[in-house]
């Protein structure tokens, strides 16, 4: 993951940690809006993505106005636009987070996993 932490902070200009942050938002935000079993494989196999997601806080389980419930796409890109990234920012992170998880987990897995949300296309 620090490999993956170092290339989108040089391509987007933000500091790793942000970078993170971002990508543990957006893996909340997928493992929250499907139920396809390839996100939990996807997030499992992708080396740091699970403590991506930790580090987000967005696994609460309860459901609070605070987490993913409820706050849908528009939740997520005011999540990400909060952290300071703007749409192309949020393309450069998905984008690479998406082609990091191609090489980690399976291919047809991490497909599979973003078709489950449609939401999501536009960004990655």
């Amino acid at each position: 993951m620090d490999e993956l932490l170092a290339k989108i902070a040089a391509e987007a200009g933000l500091e790793p940690s942000i970078a993170e942050a971002a990508i543990g938002h957006i893996l909340a935000y997928l493992k929250a809006e499907s139920d396809d079993p390839a996100v939990g494989k996807m997030i499992a196999e992708t080396p740091g993505a699970a403590d991506a997601v930790a580090t987000a806080g967005e696994d609460s389980g309860d459901g609070a106005p605070g987490g993913m419930m409820g706050g849908g796409i528009m939740g997520l890109g005011s999540k990400l636009m909060g952290l300071g990234l703007d749409m192309a920012q949020i393309q450069i992170v998905a984008r690479e987070l998406v082609a990091f998880a191609k090489v980690q987990s399976d291919p047809e897995t991490v497909d599979r996993a973003l078709a489950s949300v449609p939401s999501l296309s536009p960004f990655v």
